[in-house]
């Protein structure tokens, strides 16, 4: 087992697995605390990496794509201080952060986990039921159902309808956008047969994010309802058949039980004429015929 014990968090590799466990430190961010223990599985690694600096280094993990509904929902817009799939490492501790990078990386090859894209995901996405409160609104997901609802800085078009529920078969899409300098950002639900172009100031299904402490846990009402939804790369429901090849056949009716009865004596007949003429020696006849005997 390989571990490594910092202030910003613990890693360990089982050979399996990787457990991540944000810190307890009050630089570890909002986010990967209340996100709290990932067990990642080793088939959902694409590599491993670790920088040095002067003061401090930093471990890095690479997911295989489409295999963590966070990721996917957050869309490579989390920073480095959200992102639980990295690892502030002192400089004292740079020997164990290379020695676990060794580890990860020879079961990598010992494996042969490939590292191209995955169609279903291979981490689980956050526990529900979940709640956020931030911006102009809460967004809560028990895993079933959204439900937003408003508060006192909500536009009066947005908050006028009241609070919203969304069925999570009704849920087309999920969106988070974190604020970026004067651009504020969102959560937004799209919704089958009901498409928009409101800004999230004004769509009843987006919460307006203004860039404050809270906002990254919108990411997380995001994935856990991504983590529900069908995956983008997952095959069609229906396959169709290939352009080259042509359907088989349907197979014939069973016999009916008089008629396989018959079909069997035949066989006898045959195995026997194939035991006289040699084709089958004495050990091959005698088992066939009793397989034959058993199925009459």
């Amino acid at each position: 087992m390989a571990e490594i014990i910092q202030r910003d968090g613990t890693w360990t590799f089982d050979g399996d697995a990787l457990r991540l466990t944000p810190g307890r430190d009050k630089g570890v961010s909002l986010l990967r605390r209340t996100l709290g223990e990932l067990t990642v599985p080793l088939g959902a690694l694409a590599g491993i990496s670790f920088e040095q600096g002067k003061k401090s280094g930093r471990l890095r993990l690479r997911l295989r794509d489409g295999a963590d509904p966070l990721l996917h929902a957050t869309g490579g817009r989390l920073t480095e201080g959200n992102d639980p799939y990295q690892l502030v490492v002192e400089s004292d501790r740079y020997g164990v952060a290379e020695y676990v990078v060794d580890e990860v990386r020879g079961a990598l090859f010992l494996d042969q986990v490939p590292g191209d894209a995955v169609d279903g995901y291979l981490l689980p996405g956050p526990a529900v039921p979940l709640s956020v409160s931030a911006g102009d609104g809460t967004a809560s997901f028990d895993g079933e159902h959204v439900r937003l609802e408003w508060n006192w800085k909500t536009e009066d078009a947005k908050a006028a309808a009241g609070a919203r529920t969304l069925a999570l078969g009704d849920i087309q899409a999920v969106e988070w956008q974190p604020a970026a300098g004067l651009e504020n950002g969102h959560l937004r639900f799209a919704v089958k047969n009901a498409p928009t172009k409101a800004p999230p100031k004004y769509d009843p299904n987006s919460v307006e994010l203004w860039g404050f402490k809270k906002d990254p846990l919108m990411a997380l009402v995001a994935a856990a309802v991504q983590a529900r939804l069908p995956h983008p790369a997952a095959a069609p429901g229906t396959a169709e058949v290939p352009q080259d090849r042509t359907p088989l056949p349907l197979p014939p009716p069973a016999p009916a039980p008089e008629d396989d009865h018959d079909a069997l004596l035949r066989r006898l007949r045959e195995l026997g004429e194939l035991h006289k003429s040699g084709v089958l020696t004495d050990e091959e006849f005698a088992l066939a015929k009793q397989a034959l005997l058993k199925r009459m």
